[in-house]
Formats: structure tokens, C-alpha cells, sequence
């Protein structure tokens, strides 16, 4: 079951998104010097003969697999073809190649859109194929269940040492900032920044403030990553969040204060909320001996510093 050294090569897919990246700085803070990645004109994760001779040219101690096909419910509504058929060929082939080359351990990064619909709250590890999912973005849920059970599979037939995790709402540096395509903590800011900068009178949010979320900085995120991979072996996914939970009119109220917009906010209700709440369950984790240290106060303003000094080349 070999345990992480300082030297290890890490390749790290997806080293260039919001969770990749993260997972990059954290492992260089914490001393491990020797990371590598591909861009995706360097390396096509959908190309198997490609990952097959990459991995056999660099021979990588340990991988981390947050590389993925993403989007928000429009792009998930539009094509699930290809949400289903781009993120599980990803998987397949990388986890195959994880197994064929020895590499020593794998980190598979899942999403919590893979838990049921009317899952629990707050959403144990247990919870998974318990029920029908979300109809919007059960495309890219059934790749992401698929690839954490065939990590589950590998660990059970052959003994690799394969292990999954769950991570909740993330945000903080290289998020995207695009409105149609981006997620709530990020639309938000953008909007409040430029309100702010335009002197205009209001902000429009969406529905009525009430939904309950659970946001956790990436940077929390990615140190978790790399705490399970010192120190966790096992063949259950882990849920990694705060375990706390504010309501969007809350976090309304936290960007706005902290971009210092000092116009009002408009709730537009004949959009809607979405699911009234959804917390993950993070006792396992704690249990293991890793808690968030970011709170979103300081998560917001961590995240909106990067975005106004970057925000020129941004995902706008």
C-alpha cells in the first residue's frame, strides 16, 4: 500500500481548474516538489493510446483525478451525451492506466450532485444509490458515481490502492466567472463588483433568498485531498465540506458587505430556488482528523481579492 514520500511524482489532472490548482498549491506547500500536469492541448485524457503513453513515458507515482467535463444546468440539459460519454471515457482511461503502470495510489475526485435528490440532510456517505438523482445533471452524476465505484472495484479485486472523495460548493481562485455558466458564490461576487463600479441602484438575485448551502474555500478542499491521501485507505468515498450551512440571502449579505456595494438587493421570485437545502455529512472526515479552516468571511474575501486582481483574465 506504499505511503506518500516528499518525492513522489504526483501528476495532478486537471491542474489547471478551480480544484486542480488548489490541489497543486497545497501539495507544494506541504513539500512535495516533484508535480506534474498536462494541459489539454499537451495531453487528451479522451484519448486512451495518448494517456496510455504518457503514463508509460512519466511513470507517476500517485494521481490525482480532478480533470472533468463541466458545466451548469443549462450545458447538463443540453448535452448529456456528452457529459456522460466525455467524463466517463476520461475515467476509464486514466484509472485503467492508475492499474496497468502500479501507480502507488489514486485520488478520485467525485461531486455531491451524485447523491440522491431527496437524500438525508445532512448527506452521509451511505446515502449514495439510495434513490433517484437530480434530473438536471444526472448525465454528469452517473459518470461520477460510475468512476467511484470502478475505483471501489479495483480496490476490491486487485488490491489497488484506489480511494474517493465528495467534495460540497467550492469556491476561491481560478472559479468561473462567466454568469451563464457559473455557480452561485461567483455570480455573485461579479455582480456585486460591477454594480459597485456602475454606481447602479440594485442587484437582481435570483429566487427568494431561502435555499440553504454549505460553501467550502478550495484551499480547505484541496488540504483535505491531500490529508486523505497520507492517511486514508478506505474503499467508501468521503464527503468533504464544513458541515455548516448558510442561506443564499445570507451569503448575499457576506459578498456585499464585502465587495462594499451599498446599493439594495432585488430578490427575483418567479425564478426558482432550487433544492431547499443541501448539507454534507462530514463525521467521517472529522472522525479521520481533518476539519475546514476557512470561514466563509474570510472565504469571500480571500475570493474576491483574486477576483479583482485578476479580473482581466478571469473566465468572464
Amino acid at each position: 500500500m506504499g505511503n506518500m514520500e516528499k518525492n513522489d511524482k504526483i501528476y495532478v489532472a486537471g491542474h489547471r481548474g478551480l480544484v486542480g490548482s488548489a490541489i497543486v498549491r497545497s501539495l507544494k506547500r506541504q513539500g512535495y516538489e516533484n508535480v506534474i500536469g498536462r494541459t489539454h492541448t499537451e495531453l487528451d485524457l479522451l484519448d486512451q493510446a495518448a494517456v496510455r503513453a504518457f503514463f508509460e513515458e512519466e511513470k507517476p507515482d500517485v494521481v490525482v483525478l480532478a480533470a472533468a467535463k463541466v458545466g451548469g444546468i443549462n450545458a447538463n440539459n443540453t448535452s448529456p451525451a456528452d457529459f456522460a460519454y466525455e467524463n466517463m471515457q476520461i475515467q476509464c482511461n486514466v484509472i485503467k492506466c492508475c492499474h496497468d503502470f502500479k501507480v502507488k495510489k489514486l485520488l478520485f475526485l467525485g461531486s455531491t450532485c451524485i447523491y440522491p435528490k431527496m437524500a438525508p440532510q445532512p448527506i452521509p456517505e451511505d446515502a449514495l444509490l439510495t434513490g433517484p438523482l437530480e434530473v438536471t445533471n444526472e448525465a454528469y452524476a452517473i459518470a461520477k458515481i460510475s468512476g467511484l465505484e470502478m475505483c471501489k472495484f479495483f480496490k476490491r479485486q486487485y488490491g489497488d490502492n484506489f480511494i474517493s472523495c465528495m467534495p460540497t460548493n467550492l469556491y476561491g481562485p481560478h472559479d468561473n466567472y462567466e454568469l451563464q455558466g457559473s455557480h452561485v458564490m461567483p455570480a455573485m461576487i461579479r455582480k456585486f463588483h460591477e454594480a459597485k463600479v456602475n454606481n447602479a441602484p440594485s442587484v437582481e438575485l435570483w429566487g427568494t433568498g431561502s435555499p440553504l448551502r454549505e460553501f467550502l474555500y478550495v484551499d480547505d478542499m484541496a488540504d483535505a485531498c491531500v490529508f486523505l491521501l497520507e492517511n486514508y485507505d478506505g474503499e467508501q468515498h468521503v464527503n468533504i465540506g464544513t458541515g455548516k450551512e448558510v442561506t443564499i440571502r445570507e451569503l448575499a449579505e457576506t459578498v456585499r458587505k464585502t465587495v462594499g456595494y451599498e446599493g439594495e438587493i432585488v430578490w427575483n421570485t418567479d425564478m426558482p430556488d432550487g433544492t431547499p437545502r443541501k448539507l454534507t455529512d462530514v463525521t467521517k472526515l472529522h472522525a479521520l482528523g481533518f476539519r475546514h479552516k476557512v470561514d466563509l468571511e474570510e472565504g469571500v474575501r480571500l475570493a474576491y481579492d483574486w477576483f479583482k486582481e485578476n479580473v482581466d483574465s478571469a473566465r468572464m
